[in-house]
């Protein structure tokens, strides 16, 4: 009898333990259940360079966060771990990311809540303050992306407030903006468009399908790049993205520009300041300026012009008036530089690559008198395949050189930039064909070439000055490091023979030297030079925007040598303005036309106008 009992008891036993199994097995599957997962591909300059995964699970009471993003910009990785924890309605918890968010800066920063304390840390550096006593969210910049969608949510799910502060930093400000439809492989799907200001200086356009899941997000980096990440399955829309964000952007600009005061006057006059108009003539005290639909039609001494009657008066006594100035050398990667750039006084500007889709969604939107801004004269990049390749725009055959050199002429751009990759047979087919057209070319010197062989190849310009730089230095031994090559330039001397053919072949060939110094000083910053030290105005910047360029560390052996460095190109820059006083240097223009129209801008049509004649090389 106690036999079958434990016979009974253990079958009893068993029965149990299998109940037990299975009920553990359906929990561990309804939390699978629960958990959500996903993937972004991230882009720069629309080009594929890394992703994003993230994963969203049950913890007890808590949502546990986990998100690795990592991508490789020019042959440099760039990778960032964040985690985050939160409520079951999205309130932050603790949050923590440690890593890079762009080739040349690093991001290390936590977050804690303890009641109504918050314990922040920013590197080695620990704080305390008070929980914000509203919504309030956790987040660091625009990456990684999964945290914005999170951000998006607890805002939607928390009144929507019209401004939510973050912690350790600063408050965004979330807009609904419309929806678009998409076309994705066979289908169309509608998604909700916002914009988010704060993260970064300016704004960041996402789209959310009807589940609050974030499918893309066009914004810059922390170097100021253009920056996309796509949820899988939307990639073919990329460029539909892009292009929306840069026309979405246009059109919250014009709509602030609404208010104002004078701004869509169709006459103005600009009266009583002393007038430098740039040709070297005297100044004029008590100037008058005419400007009639954009157009300046009157200028000289106020007693000497007439005021139109419905003429929207500036009095501008006691200042200086200049004529518009040019950025030649700039990449117009967000739609806020348009109105800084109004504001600096800056009416054109040259922009040296860009996205095909955002720039000319932009450039036409302020010709049409559809957003603020300069007017905008585009270069169009094109790379080749290689470890530092940018963009997507490849010109690996003659074909695709040839392709791409019409499309950007037919869309109405001035130039072509060649990047890093680019190889010389093609660096010769893109110059012959956008001569004939009547364009330009500038850009870089790619791996494995040197200025010589571009400029031969036809290349009329030259940005940064490290492509002079490098063929006025000795030659160096094929392994010769980094350091070894900037080594070798405190040692170029002026007068060389090396230095002195360099001069001469840029001179012969009428190069357009385009240094970029400015931006190589930025770079050297360090906190016994920073950066207020000569760009003071650097003070009353944005915080997210200080944030990028005011972080600099203690000086050390590297930037010791890159000030150095700098040094020396500031001479090589004195030598080439030196050079280009001693006689006329025409930059080459290919023709008198526009090059927005193929029938009047080859060589057979009658407009043709070469300022220089052709080299003696076959390609020219």
């Amino acid at each position: 009898m106690k036999s079958r009992n434990f016979v009974v008891l253990i079958s009893l036993c068993l029965l149990l333990a299998g109940a037990s199994v299975s009920l553990a097995q359906q929990a561990t599957a309804t939390d699978a259940s629960l958990v959500e997962q996903g993937k972004f591909t991230l882009h720069k300059f629309e080009q594929a360079i890394g992703d994003e995964t993230y994963e969203i699970r049950p913890d007890g009471d808590s949502l546990a966060v986990k998100i690795n993003f990592k991508f490789t910009d020019r042959g440099t990785p760039v990778p960032l771990t964040t985690t985050f924890r939160a409520a079951q309605d999205l309130t932050p918890q603790s949050f923590e990311i440690k890593g890079k968010n762009a080739r040349p800066s690093a991001i290390d920063e936590a977050v804690t809540i303890d009641g109504a304390k918050a314990h922040l840390r920013t590197r080695d550096k620990q704080s305390d303050a008070d929980t914000p006593s509203g919504p309030f969210f956790t987040i660091a910049g625009y990456a990684p992306t999964t945290m914005q969608m999170l951000m998006v949510r607890y805002w939607a799910t928390h009144g929507s407030p019209q401004q939510l502060t973050t912690l350790p930093t600063g408050f965004v400000k979330i807009e609904p903006r419309g929806q678009d439809t998409i076309h994705v492989g066979s289908k169309n799907e509608k998604l909700d468009r916002y914009t988010v200001e704060g993260l970064i200086w300016g704004r960041e356009t996402l789209w959310f399908d009807s589940n609050r899941n974030l499918v893309a997000a066009v914004s810059t980096d922390a170097e100021f790049d253009h920056f996309e990440a796509i949820r899988d399955g939307y990639e073919s829309a990329l460029g539909a993205f892009v292009g929306r964000a840069g026309a979405d952007g246009m059109s919250a600009l014009a709509e602030i520009s609404k208010g104002i005061p004078g701004s869509h006057s169709p006459t103005l006059a600009i009266v009583g300041a002393t007038l430098i108009d740039g040709t070297g003539a005297a100044p004029v005290p008590d100037a008058a300026v005419i400007i009639h639909d954009g157009r300046i039609v009157a200028v000289g001494p106020r007693s000497k012009i007439k005021i139109p009657k419905k003429a929207n008066v500036v009095d501008a006594n006691g200042k200086f008036l200049l004529p518009g100035l040019w950025d030649m050398h700039a990449h117009f990667e967000q739609v806020e530089w348009g109105p800084i750039y109004l504001a600096a006084g800056v009416t054109t500007v040259r922009d040296c690559g860009n996205e095909f889709e955002f720039i000319t969604a932009v450039r036409d939107a302020i010709a049409q008198g559809r957003g603020l801004g300069p007017r905008l004269l585009l270069a169009g990049i094109v790379d080749g395949t290689g470890m530092l390749a940018l963009g997507v725009e490849r010109v690996d055959t003659p074909e695709q050189a040839r392709e791409w050199v019409h499309r950007y002429h037919d869309a109405g751009f001035r130039q072509i930039k060649i990047y890093s990759s680019v190889k010389l047979d093609e660096v010769k087919i893109i110059a012959d064909e956008a001569h004939r057209l009547g364009m330009t070319v500038t850009g870089h010197v790619p791996e494995g070439l040197n200025a010589y062989q571009v400029i031969e190849a036809g290349q009329d310009q030259i940005n940064h000055i490290q492509y002079v730089v490098d063929i006025m230095r000795p030659e160096l031994p094929a392994n010769a490091t980094r350091a070894d090559r900037r080594k070798a330039i405190l040692n170029i001397d002026l007068n060389s023979p090396e230095s002195q053919k360099a001069l001469t072949f840029l001179k012969d060939h009428h190069t357009v030297v385009d240094p970029t110094m400015a931006l190589f000083e930025l770079f050297g910053a360090t906190t016994a030079k920073p950066p207020a030290s000569f760009e003071p105005g650097i003070n009353k910047i944005p915080v997210e925007l200080a944030q990028q360029l005011t972080d600099v560390g203690p000086p050390n052996d590297n930037t010791v040598l890159a000030e150095k460095v700098f040094q020396k190109e500031l001479e090589i820059v004195g030598a080439l303005g030196f050079l280009s006083s001693q006689g006329p240097i025409k930059p080459f223009r290919a023709t008198a036309c526009t090059a927005r129209s193929n029938s009047t801008c080859r060589p057979d049509s009658p407009q043709w106008k070469p300022s220089r004649p052709p080299r003696s090389s076959p390609h020219a």
